[in-house]
């Protein structure tokens, strides 16, 4: 999708959330049209798998450590069981800590056994069905999955309450002097409906 779509696509979320109130409004105004969009993973399990990699890492060594995982594997992305059949070692050699490797090969025997669904049962799944089936996953948490809901499942109504900067947004949007907490997000956000992906994604955007 280009830009030009995908800023169509988003124009009531924009209509919606510049409605709230003057901060809102400048807000939109500023930052300009909503762009968030999926992206290509399409998976869910591909999708977790490269959050767990990419956390708690800048961008570009995240890129790198990912790189050499795909590397591994003629096809690109390997299939749950190409995975699990992977030496523990190499993962490490990739850069993955001991954790990490845990972690995603607790994701590929998930994906394996059906726990993780695939992208057409989870498009039937409700949000909350998905962040509960999931989390039981060790070394998955709710934040992971709402990333997985907006960015590859394009769920358009998802606050991710314990993102740090969802929450210095709304900080820096209303000038106060403490980061608001989670639960206190989620209760600001409920205005915000059905559209808090859109709203997330400007939170992201407050300008310093």
């Amino acid at each position: 999708m280009n830009d030009a779509a995908n800023a169509g696509r988003w124009a009531e979320a924009e209509r919606h959330l510049a409605a709230l109130d003057a901060d809102w409004a400048n807000l939109v105004a500023t930052v300009g049209p909503c762009l968030l969009e999926p992206g290509t993973i399409r998976e869910p399990w591909q999708a977790l798998v490269r959050a767990v990699a990419y956390q708690q890492l800048h961008g570009r060594a995240a890129d790198a450590i990912f790189g050499r995982f795909l590397a591994l594997y003629d096809s690109g992305f390997p299939t749950p069981g190409q995975l699990l059949a992977t030496e523990v070692e190499a993962m490490r050699a990739c850069g993955f800590s001991a954790r990490k490797v845990e972690t995603i090969r607790g994701i590929a025997e998930g994906a394996a056994s059906g726990l993780v669904p695939e992208r057409a049962q989870a498009c039937a799944m409700d949000d909350e069905a998905l962040v509960a089936r999931l989390v039981s996953l060790r070394g998955i948490g709710r934040w992971t999955v709402e990333m997985m809901l907006m960015f590859t499942l394009d769920r358009s109504d998802v606050l991710p309450a314990d993102d740090f900067g969802v929450r210095d947004g709304y900080r820096r949007l209303r000038s106060l002097d403490a980061l608001p907490t989670p639960r206190r997000i989620a209760q600001l956000g409920e205005p915000w409906r059905p559209w808090r992906s859109a709203a997330s994604w400007y939170l992201w955007r407050v300008p310093r």
